[in-house]
């Protein structure tokens, strides 16, 4: 992949979501893709459901996005000595957002960027499918637009402005009080 930043580094990104098995999961497989060799993404739950739900991998599977290797895990992982270490950390879901994360080593910026949880969609197939692909869509665009940030040339008040403001885009969970 070509190098799309001057510096050269590459940023691990964290995705977080309670149970691991959609949002987060699609979120990992997106910057992973479409990150330029700029990033390096993962993802997590605080109560991983222990696999990877069909819609998410279907609808990445349609778009041409990678599947292997993905599984949900617990953050307890992304906490461990030789862990990967993130620079920056996001919440899709708003069970995470209120949970009391781990301490990550090396103090990364962190946001919330709720979508609604696809999983939760109710009646048959194509109507399931179709809240996953919602859910993608929305995604896709939040990590388009991260992606795009010069964050070697911003501070951290600023970066971490735009971060929120990224959470705050079309498809988001309204805000709650109490996870900002």
């Amino acid at each position: 992949m070509p190098d799309a930043h001057p510096t050269g580094r590459i940023y691990n990104v964290l995705f977080i979501c309670a149970g691991n098995s959609a949002r987060s999961i699609m979120a990992e497989s997106i910057l992973n893709r479409d990150g330029a060799g700029r990033f390096r993404a993962f993802s997590a739950g605080s109560r991983p459901t222990g696999t990877v739900n069909p819609f998410a991998l279907k609808v990445l599977e349609s778009y041409d996005y990678p599947t292997e290797g993905l599984r949900s895990k617990s953050w307890d992982e992304f906490a461990e000595p030789g862990a990967p270490v993130p620079d920056f950390v996001f919440t899709v879901c708003d069970a995470a957002a209120g949970e009391t994360c781990p301490m990550w080593p090396g103090q990364p910026m962190a946001a919330h960027w709720g979508i609604e949880d696809p999983a939760a969609a109710e009646g048959v197939d194509i109507e399931k499918e179709a809240a996953f692909v919602t859910a993608f869509r929305y995604l896709r665009n939040r990590v388009s637009i991260f992606a795009s940030l010069p964050i070697e040339s911003l501070d951290r008040t600023v970066l971490g402005a735009k971060l929120r403001e990224i959470g705050q885009s079309e498809g988001g969970t309204p805000p709650r009080p109490d996870l900002i």
